[in-house]
């Protein structure tokens, strides 16, 4: 027998391509920390959480208008399914996460569709799955976008709205009479 056939069988693995865009994203080097174009293989195991917070999150952003942990995604298989799947938390408690057009507000999960369009504040990703059959890893590629997802793939221009704003016409005038959002403290309520 040769080593070609006793070699292990290669499994392919659930891959999420993620093409990101925000107005900033040249000048003020808010993506400085991601590496682009470069597949990461991750253990299934692991809670990928995005924010501001180098210590805690996996990708950061670098912009004080994103919370110290923004969303996560985790990994998971449906009963009798060989399938693995996504879910995606909102973790901010100041502004809501739109997957789509399902608006997420703190510690709401979704499951991640093929393909989907990921918003908060001016930031837009479009995130895109492709199933493998391994169920210790998965992979994901981050793609730099030169113009807004939302125009590129006539997506709808819904704007995610801050969680204290419920009513959506004193958000307006209070968001538009307002400076700029203040990060709080979650022991500053």
């Amino acid at each position: 027998m040769s080593s070609f056939e006793d070699a292990d069988t290669e499994e392919t693995v659930t891959s999420l391509r993620i093409t990101i865009y925000h107005p900033g994203q040249v000048q003020n080097g808010i993506f400085q920390s991601i590496r682009f174009y470069n597949p990461e293989k991750l253990p299934s195991s692991e809670v990928v959480k995005f924010g501001r917070n180098s210590t805690i999150c996996r990708y950061t952003f670098q912009d004080k208008q994103v919370s110290r942990v923004q969303f996560s995604l985790q990994l998971f298989k449906k009963f009798d399914s060989s399938v693995l799947s996504f879910e995606i938390k909102n973790m901010s408690r100041k502004t809501s996460l739109l997957v789509d057009s399902t608006e997420l507000g703190y510690l709401n999960k979704v499951e991640l569709p093929y393909r989907c369009m990921v918003r908060f504040g001016e930031y837009q990703l479009l995130v895109e799955k492709e199933d493998g059959e391994s169920l210790e890893f998965f992979e994901t590629l981050f793609i730099m976008s030169p113009r807004p997802l939302l125009q590129e793939h006539d997506w709808p221009a819904r704007k995610p709205t801050p969680e204290f704003c419920r009513s959506s016409s004193w958000c307006t005038q209070s968001t538009s009479l307002s400076a700029s959002p203040r990060e709080m403290d979650e022991n500053e309520y």
